[in-house]
């Protein structure tokens, strides 16, 4: 029996907060925004959804390259007190904490592990999961005046999604821990300039620079294209113990008191005070 007929038909209609556009030769275009029709995404549901994604996307026989982009002047951020609260309202949950985790380990392993190629169109402002997603994926372009803020730490917790994983590999170390630890700004540009993205572009040509891009992959020979994908994340792969512990690390500081202070802060439009004594 071949290998496809083993496969669970895909269902692709239960994906609510990304759109999905089917393109010639075997591009899948997602737009980080909810189909129309459909209400306003929640944070918790986008982070589930792009945790299952990239299986999908792997599974499909007709489908050879996905490019992801945002709708707009943003890629995947909060969006307003809406996404506060929700954080807010989460922070401390063990349920909660454990499957956002586990999610976030999945969506990374899920871009390294998928063998087809992923090109990410940067069109903005791009934070945490959403920033993970961006500089994850195989090919990234980036708009040039796009914030790029990992934003962890910013809010009081530990930089888990990715960072520790490819950061270093990048960009180097030490711009890595000048990024992480000291909460530097960046821009597309600055990114490209250090490595952390493949291309810098001007605005309105990020979308069409990262469809070429995918157009001329997904047209080359596939096999070849795929296991030399597989061969070069062997080198993210070796990363894996520094990045599950930064994972475990990131559950544990959601426990703590600097991500509540950083979210009431931000809903009440103030600087955090992380300045409470640590226990030890």
């Amino acid at each position: 029996m071949p290998i496809e007929d083993l496969r669970p038909a895909i269902d692709w209609s239960k994906y609510r907060t990304l759109t999905l556009d089917r393109r010639d030769n075997g591009i899948l275009l997602i737009t980080i925004a909810e189909p129309e029709g459909y209400p306003a995404a929640t944070l918790t549901r986008r982070h589930t959804e792009i945790s299952h994604l990239w299986r999908d996307f792997a599974d499909d026989p007709e489908l050879r390259v996905a490019v992801i982009t945002g709708r707009g002047d943003k890629f995947w951020t909060v969006e307003g007190n809406d996404g506060i609260d929700e954080m807010l309202a989460n922070s401390g949950n063990y349920g909660t904490t454990v499957d956002l985790i586990r999610e976030g380990l999945v969506n990374a392993r899920g871009i390294v592990d998928c063998d087809k190629p992923i090109v990410s169109a940067i069109n903005g402002e791009a934070m945490g999961s959403g920033l993970a997603t961006g500089l994850l994926a195989d090919i990234s372009v980036a708009s040039e005046d796009a914030p790029l803020i990992d934003g962890h730490l910013l809010q009081g917790i530990v930089a888990g999604d990715h960072s520790v994983m490819i950061w270093p590999l990048l960009c180097g170390l030490a711009k890595a821990k000048l990024h992480l630890l000291a909460s530097a700004p960046l821009t597309g540009e600055m990114a490209e300039r250090i490595g952390l993205v493949s291309l810098a572009v001007p605005p309105g040509e990020v979308l069409d620079t990262a469809l070429g891009i995918a157009q001329r992959m997904a047209t080359g020979p596939q096999h070849a294209l795929r296991w030399t994908k597989r061969s070069l994340n062997h080198w993210l792969r070796t990363a894996t113990p520094a990045f599950e512990a930064s994972i475990g690390f990131e559950a544990l500081s959601f426990f703590g008191p600097d991500l509540a202070e950083a979210l009431t802060a931000q809903a009440e439009n103030r600087p955090p005070n992380f300045g409470e004594p640590l226990p030890w």
